[in-house]
């Protein structure tokens, strides 16, 4: 595999489990040395350890995302013990069910502390980092085709992804000026090894969906790690779908 990433620092958080760590461990497998965070500490070294055997170079980072102080401390660790980041990938998150007449105000709270407050802190201090170095750099958030398609019992996900979005293009043009390109990823539905969704759920999904199956977390990688690279140096401040084409429209037969 061509070493695109060679002499870069990565972070990504979120990245103990399903998507992040398949971005962590590509990343890696690039050339990066990747900062491996996630809220919980044996996680985080679980996957820095693969990336070891692996033959790369990375720093398992435990720390909660929505704490500013954990955040500002993960970020100086990375600094210190490796490098400042080249590239961030924002993908910690998470996606609870609650029709909203049942839903907990903890429960709304936590998803957009964690799914938006966390990539707001995570964010500002990579970027003061970034810019002290005078450094390029390149933002990678994850947002989700569910920011574009309501669903039912996720009014929280879908509008703290919706806000992740709108979010990214603020920070692209804020970032510009430092050679800093920031970029959104959302994904449709991906098979992760902790998800916990009804059959019948999956084959509809994929039943609107033109390509015909269900996407991969190597599909979302490859996407991030596009917008990671210099091939992409002229896109900013966009949202990037993985679907497999289904915010596309509906995937119905021929009428009439």
């Amino acid at each position: 595999m061509a070493k695109r990433f060679h002499h870069k620092t990565a972070l990504i958080t979120g990245a103990g489990h399903g998507i992040g760590r398949r971005i962590a461990l590509d990343l890696a497998a690039e050339g990066a040395r990747v900062g491996v965070n996630d809220v919980s500490s044996q996680r985080a070294k679980t996957v820095a350890a693969e990336i070891a055997a692996a033959g790369g170079r990375s720093l398992a980072l435990g720390a909660d995302v929505r704490s500013a102080h954990q955040v500002d401390q993960m970020l100086a660790t990375l600094a210190s013990r490796i490098d400042v980041p080249d590239i961030l990938v924002n993908n910690a998150g998470v996606y609870p069910n609650s029709l909203i007449v049942d839903m907990s105000e903890e429960e709304w709270d936590r998803v957009w502390d964690i799914n938006m407050k966390g990539m707001f802190l995570v964010s500002r201090a990579a970027l003061r980092m970034m810019i002290a170095e005078k450094s390029a750099g390149k933002i990678i958030n994850m947002s989700s085709a569910a920011a574009m398609r309501a669903r039912v019992g996720a009014s929280h996900y879908c509008s703290s992804k919706a806000a992740i979005s709108m979010f990214s293009q603020v920070l692209a043009l804020e970032a510009a000026e430092h050679n800093i390109q920031v970029n959104a990823v959302a994904p449709g539905l991906i098979e992760v090894p902790d998800w916990d969704l009804a059959p019948e759920y999956i084959e509809s999904l994929v039943g609107m969906t033109p390509r015909g199956r269900i996407g991969q977390p190597a599909d979302v990688s490859a996407m991030v790690r596009y917008l990671a690279s210099d091939d992409a140096d002229f896109i900013t401040g966009s949202v990037m779908l993985v679907d497999g084409g289904a915010a596309a429209g509906q995937n119905l037969p021929l009428s009439g």
